[in-house]
């Protein structure tokens, strides 16, 4: 299927969230971080060849223009056009050997100027290279370099300019030996400022990567949190009224078609619950089409249980208030949850629900009698956890356990800030 679809111009099919395809000689292929071991694919640095090649053009006519400009020096040569062709040659091999390359600029500039020749854009491969080095890591290399340069320069200049070409030579001011350390000085700060930012740069898109995927991985845990909500709840319905449908079905019909009604009822809520949180993996900007659950249908959660043979009294204490949308799906999620764990796991067919509406706080409380049947009134998988993670996001706490009694206790406390409390 991927080759019929690259034969027609489109990429192969991929998984949600997972890299974009690129094509590459031989097909579709992910991106190389994601290639197989063993795949043919050359990961060394590319070649320079553009920039080394106007570097040497620049280096060869500037020169030009600066032995016009410079008559007491020695005139441009063979020798002296291949020390500049040779320094700036060497400039192709910067990304792949940097300390060879810095070395070697600063070699030829030391040859090219021990001739005699005159100043000009030769200092240029040695500063590109050092900048090179400095950005690979080479701190040391670039620094030694640059060192080993001026040192040159320094005995030329003062020692032996007496043996070397020009003929006649004086030597130099030493102002001249300050200007051409501080312009080295310059060059490596450069460098160091680049290699900086560089670094901060590589930090900042990592930060950024990380941040994304932990928001992905978040928003996969609330998906499946909310996805566990809904599918255990109303599975668990459906066990139960699946149950009594088959014990009654050849002797009381009338009873055996309520169960399938109730079955009925209660997969096409969760389908639609269901469908809602797949819509936001769909089109994650759009708002969702039908609002989130909360505590205004406490009633329908109290009926459904009622249909799995669970007879819910609910007490609501306290002024009722308007809560923020996610701490009203939580403490909705939390009581469901709470009355699936009883009905699967408890042996108890009543349980009792408390609302309580404090300043600043929301208090959950759901007790049943027990004992428990096979597994802890409270059930033992994602359940709790998935409690103890909804009130942790928003800074509250769930305490669930037996009763000194035998019945099983859930109890959650959740901030509530609202327009009423600022």
């Amino acid at each position: 299927m991927d080759e019929q679809r690259a034969r027609r111009g489109g990429g192969p099919r991929r998984a949600w969230g997972g890299p974009p395809a690129q094509w590459r000689p031989g097909g579709w292929q992910g991106p190389p971080w994601h290639r197989r071991d063993g795949a043919d694919e050359d990961t060394s640095p590319r070649w320079p060849w553009p920039t080394t090649l106007l570097l040497t053009v620049f280096v060869l006519v500037g020169s030009n223009f600066a032995s016009h400009a410079q008559s007491d020096r020695e005139q441009l040569d063979f020798l002296a056009r291949a020390l500049l062709v040779a320094g700036s040659g060497l400039l192709l091999w910067r990304h792949r050997h940097p300390v060879l390359v810095v070395y070697g600029t600063a070699a030829c500039a030391m040859l090219y100027l021990g001739a005699g020749y005159p100043y000009g854009p030769v200092f240029l491969t040695v500063a590109v290279g050092c900048f090179s080095a400095v950005l690979a890591g080479h701190r040391r290399a670039a620094w030694g370099a640059l060192g080993m340069l001026w040192a040159a320069h320094l005995l030329v200049a003062h020692w032996l300019y007496r043996w070397l070409p020009p003929r006649h030579d004086t030597a130099g001011p030493w102002s001249q030996e300050i200007a051409v350390a501080t312009w080295m000085v310059a060059i490596v700060a450069l460098s160091e400022l680049a290699r900086v930012r560089r670094e901060q740069w590589a930090r900042d898109r990592a930060e950024r990567a990380q941040a994304s995927k932990r928001r992905a991985d978040e928003e996969r845990l609330r998906i499946a949190r909310e996805l566990h909500d809904v599918l255990a709840h109303s599975i668990s319905v459906i066990n139960v009224q699946a149950g009594v449908g088959l014990a009654l079905l050849d002797t009381d019909p009338e009873q055996a078609r309520t169960a399938l009604t109730t079955i009925k009822a209660a997969s096409k809520e969760a389908l639609g619950e269901v469908r809602q949180v797949l819509d936001t993996l769909r089109a994650p900007g759009d708002a969702p089409r039908a609002p989130a659950p909360g505590l205004d249908r406490l009633p329908e959660l109290v009926e459904q249980a009622a249909s799995a043979g669970l007879t819910v009294a609910v007490d609501t204490r306290g002024a009722h208030r308007d809560l923020p949308p996610g701490t009203d799906l939580a403490a909705f999620r939390i009581v469901q949850e709470a009355l699936t764990n009883v009905v699967r796991h408890s042996g108890s067919r009543h349980a009792r629900v408390l609302v309580d509406y404090r300043a600043g706080v929301l208090t959950l409380r759901v007790d049943d009698d027990g004992p428990a049947t096979g597994a802890d009134a409270g059930g033992s998988g994602n359940g709790l956890a998935g409690m103890r993670e909804r009130a942790a996001a928003l800074g509250g706490t769930i305490e669930a356990g037996p009763r000194d009694d035998g019945g099983f206790r859930v109890s959650a406390l959740l901030p509530v800030k609202t327009k009423e409390d600022q």
